[in-house]
Order: structure tokens, then C-alpha cells, then sequence
């Protein structure tokens, strides 16, 4: 890869470093811990389902102009209140999920306060780098971030693989055999773990945005925007299978059941890890988790306050609601008064995230599809039709989803 084209690098980083997060080192790792690499089949099925519309986030933006946002109010002025209320009933509950587990894992790597103390610092400290430095600050920091969690990681299962065959040889199986949850238990695990694989599909939305905010430095055309998001988005395919493998190679069989509390969970998967590979990958381990999570609570910190104040301004409200500042402001108020009330029960929080995450994912689907729709599309840069089949497949695969899911409720 040239320079120039690392220098064009940004949104899909951010992408990634929105993405692999709760979804990763949260989701995939129990996925590995409790059904060893049974559930494989989910995270490529999903990743594959949502591939077209997370790309059609920066392929609308570089080609016209505008945020999928402004796509939303060309297809209907409902449909861009309903997206503002859908993020205004969820943006909260997964900013807190999130900022949680960064802290419990913090408590783990540092060793000293406790999980609402960092909490609160990690919070202000990644309003103070948005505040500061805003998009050109968040560019340069997510390229370091994403560098140093894919080799820390990468180094984690290296060694993990060496260990398990040391340990019970190359013959293992470590529960290859993929599987389809049946009971209550596992199916709510099961659409929690693809609803938020490799992420929720309104962060194709906060990609437009950034593709945006990239596109006032240097010029950023479809090609490059494509170019820039595949590399984030196998980027997180590859990790999420890692953390799978992690899970399997080290947890799967033991026996172990994870706590719903941020630091009780941070401290037993750094110590399975520890216990299993030596002392010595606790480093490895800590910095890996650390940077997962810290990276995806900044650019959701970033994301949700830039999407509102972007979704008021085309709504037409008072120009205090369309300022970045007041959203960054309202975001970090109510998710501290979550933190308060359920700064313990991390696994509630994400449960709910996640299903919220995965029973929305057919309207964004949708609704990003429709804004090729649009007249102002450049002929180039629209659908083809085996783009077109491939979506409206993955549409009623969403959809398919979420009805069986309801059905499983009531049932």
C-alpha cells in the first residue's frame, strides 16, 4: 500500500474502531467460551448480510455530497424522525454498555479505583479529545489504536494456538462443529451476539458523516471511500474471529460462567487468559482489551452527538439543538446518570443494546438502500443489479431474523 493511500485511510478506521468493541471482545469471546468455534458460521453469515449497507454509508457520501442522513429526508421527513427517535431511545444505553466494560477492563490493566471512577475519567477524557481536536484528532488516534489491537491480538492468538497444541495436540477439536441454539438462552445469546456483528447498522450512517469530515481535507472519491472501508471491514471480520479463537482455545470446556458485572467479567477474561497461556500475556491480553474497547467508546462518543446534531439541522430546530457540543454534552449527562443507577449490571445493558441493535437492523437496511433512489446519485455510482439482488436477499434474511426472534418470545 503507498503512502498516499495511508494518508487516505480515516473513516473505515473509525468504522473499525466503532465496530470491534462489546461485539468482539464481549460477544465473540463468549461465543468461543461457551460454544467453542460452533457459532463461526453466525459471524461470517452476518458480516455477509450487512456488508451492503454498512458500505453504502461512504459510498453515498463520497458520491454525492451528503450524509445518509440527508438521503433519509429525501425518501421521507417520518423516516428521519424515526431514525431520531430510534437513536435518541438507544444512543444512552450503548454509550454506557461500552464506556462499562472500558472501565472494568481498566481496573484490571492499572489495578487501582474502581469501575465507576473509571467510568467517569474515561468518559471526559474522550469528550476532551473530541472537544479539542474533533475529526483530525480522532483520524490520527484511531490509526494507532487500530495498529496496536490487531498486533496485540494477532500476538494473543499466536500463542494461544502454540499453547493448545502444546497442551492437547494438533488433533483437538475445540468444538468445530457449528451449531444452532435451541433453547431460550441460546438464541437470545445467538441474536444478540449477530445483532451487534461486526456492529449495528446505524454506524453506516455515522460513516457517512465521517466520510464527510475526511472529504474537507482532501479529496475523497467513491474509489478511495470503497477502498478505505474494505480494509476496515475485513479488518474486523479477521479480528472477530480471533476473539472466537481466543475464546475456544483458552475458555471452551472449563466449565467457567462469566459475572454481568464490568470489572468481575474484565478480571476473569484476562485471568482465563493468563492462567491458561502464563503471567507473561497479561500485557498482551490487557493492552488488547483495553484498546478494543477504549477506541469503540470514543468514536460511539463522537458518532451519536455528530448524528443529531446533522439529524435536528435537516429537521429544521433551534440552532441549539444542531450543535455537536450540546449533543456531545446531553450524551455524556445521560449516560452518566445510567452509570449511576447500573454501573454493575454490564450484562443487562448489553443484552438489551444488542437485541435493540439487531431488531432495528431491517429499517436501516432498508432505508440505505432506498437513498440510491435518489436522482442526485451520480448515474456511476449506483446500484448495479447484482448489487441490488444481493441486498434485497439480505433485507429478508434481516427480517427472517427478526421475525423468528419475536416468534421465540412469545413462544
Amino acid at each position: 500500500m503507498s503512502t498516499i493511500s495511508l494518508k487516505k485511510l480515516g473513516p473505515g478506521l473509525l468504522f473499525a474502531g466503532a465496530a470491534i468493541g462489546v461485539s468482539h471482545l464481549v460477544q465473540s469471546t463468549r461465543a468461543g467460551a461457551d460454544f467453542g468455534f460452533g457459532l463461526l458460521w453466525a459471524l461470517l453469515l452476518i458480516n455477509v448480510i450487512k456488508y451492503p449497507f454498512f458500505q453504502f454509508g461512504p459510498r453515498y457520501a463520497s458520491a454525492t455530497g451528503k450524509s445518509l442522513l440527508d438521503g433519509y429526508l429525501s425518501i421521507n421527513r417520518g423516516v428521519l424522525i424515526t431514525y431520531f427517535i430510534l437513536t435518541l431511545l438507544t444512543m444512552f444505553t450503548i454509550q454506557t454498555a461500552v464506556t462499562i466494560v472500558t472501565a472494568g477492563i481498566a481496573v484490571q490493566l492499572f489495578g487501582v479505583g474502581d469501575s465507576a471512577i473509571w467510568s467517569v475519567v474515561i468518559t471526559l477524557l474522550c469528550a476532551l479529545i473530541l472537544a479539542i481536536g474533533r475529526y483530525k484528532v480522532l483520524d490520527s488516534l484511531m490509526k494507532a489504536i487500530i495498529t496496536v489491537l490487531t498486533l496485540s491480538t494477532m500476538v494473543a492468538v499466536f500463542f494461544a494456538f502454540r499453547e493448545s497444541i502444546q497442551t492437547h495436540g494438533i488433533g483437538s477439536s475445540h468444538g468445530l462443529a457449528q451449531l444452532l441454539p435451541t433453547d431460550a438462552a441460546g438464541i437470545a445469546f445467538l441474536i444478540a451476539f449477530m445483532g451487534w456483528m461486526p456492529a449495528p447498522l446505524d454506524i453506516s450512517i455515522f460513516h457517512s458523516l465521517w466520510t464527510l469530515e475526511k472529504g474537507k481535507s482532501q479529496t475523497n472519491d467513491v474509489k478511495t471511500s470503497l477502498f478505505d472501508f474494505n480494509i476496515g471491514y475485513f479488518g474486523t471480520i479477521v479480528l472477530g474471529i480471533g476473539f472466537v479463537t481466543l475464546g475456544a482455545l483458552v475458555m471452551y470446556g472449563t466449565g467457567e460462567t462469566f459475572s454481568s458485572k464490568g470489572g468481575v467479567f474484565a478480571g476473569q477474561l484476562i485471568n482465563m487468559y493468563t492462567s491458561s497461556l502464563g503471567s507473561w500475556a497479561t500485557i498482551f491480553i490487557g493492552i488488547a482489551a483495553f484498546t478494543t474497547m477504549f477506541s469503540t467508546t470514543l468514536t460511539t462518543l463522537d458518532a451519536s452527538p455528530r448524528a443529531m446534531a446533522k439529524t435536528t439541522e435537516l429537521l429544521g430546530a433551534k440552532e441549539l439543538f444542531k450543535k455537536y457540543i450540546f449533543w456531545l454534552v446531553i450524551l455524556i449527562l445521560g449516560t452518566s446518570i445510567i452509570l449511576f443507577f447500573f454501573v454493575s449490571e454490564m450484562g443487562i445493558l448489553i443484552k438489551v443494546a444488542t437485541i435493540l441493535s439487531f431488531l432495528t437492523a431491517p429499517f436501516y437496511a432498508i432505508c440505505n438502500y432506498l437513498v440510491f433512489k435518489d436522482p442526485s446519485v451520480p448515474k456511476e455510482a449506483r446500484l448495479g443489479i447484482p448489487m441490488k439482488i444481493y441486498s434485497i436477499i439480505s433485507i429478508v434474511f434481516l427480517l427472517a431474523f427478526s421475525v423468528w426472534y419475536v416468534s421465540t418470545l412469545f413462544n
